[in-house]
C-alpha cells in the first residue's frame, strides 16, 4: 500500500527513512536535508532489497522533484513486495517553497532545459535547412522531434531527456575522483 504525505507534514515527523529519485545531478543542485540519493534509472532489485531491509516495518518515504518519479520509484517497490511506501507530493519544489531544510550544491542547467534546449536547436537546424536548400527530406528533422515530443507528452517519458542526463557534463564525480 502506498500513500502520500505532504512536505510540512513529513516535517513533523521524527526520523524518517527519505530517498530522493531525482538524478544526481538535481539531487547535487539541492536536496531536502536528510535524503539520500537513489536515483530512479539506477533502482533495481538490489537496491530496492537494500533499502527494504534498512526501512525495516518502517515506512519508506519517496521525494523527487514534483511526485511523477516517486509514483514510478513506488510501483519499482511494489512489484519487488515492499509496501509500506509513501510519495512526497509536491516534491522537492514544495519542500524549498516551504522553506524546510535543504541542502544546496553546484548549480547546473536543468535536464528540462537541456531536453528544450537540444529540442529547438534540432528544430530549427532542420527547418533553416530544409529552407535554404529545398530539401523536402531535411523536413524530417523537425517532423522527427515533434513527433518525439508528443510521445514524450503523451507517455510521460523522454527519450532525449535520458540520453542527455547521460551525458559527461550530467554525471556527479564522487568526492576525490
Amino acid at each position: 500500500m502506498s500513500s502520500t504525505i505532504t512536505v510540512s507534514e513529513l516535517i513533523a515527523l521524527a526520523d524518517v527513512r527519505l530517498i530522493d529519485v531525482r538524478t544526481p545531478l538535481e539531487y547535487r543542485q539541492v536536496h531536502a536535508t536528510g535524503a539520500v540519493s537513489v536515483p530512479l534509472d539506477t533502482l533495481s532489485a538490489d537496491v530496492i532489497a537494500d533499502q527494504m531491509q534498512r526501512a525495516g516495518d518502517q515506512p519508506l518515504y519517496v521525494i523527487c522533484k514534483m511526485g511523477g518519479r516517486a509514483a514510478k520509484a513506488i510501483e519499482k517497490f511494489q512489484q519487488a513486495g515492499f509496501q509500506n511506501l509513501v510519495n512526497v507530493t509536491g516534491g522537492t519544489d514544495a519542500w524549498v517553497e516551504a522553506g524546510l531544510p535543504v541542502i544546496r550544491g553546484r548549480k547546473a542547467v536543468s535536464l528540462e532545459r537541456q531536453v528544450r534546449i537540444a529540442a529547438g536547436a534540432m528544430v530549427f537546424s532542420g527547418a533553416a535547412a530544409a529552407m535554404l536548400t529545398n530539401n523536402v527530406y531535411l523536413a524530417g528533422i523537425p517532423a522527427f522531434v515533434g513527433a518525439g515530443l508528443m510521445f514524450a507528452g503523451i507517455t510521460d517519458t523522454c527519450a532525449m531527456g535520458l540520453l542527455i542526463a547521460r551525458m559527461p557534463w550530467n554525471q556527479v564525480r564522487a568526492p576525490g575522483s
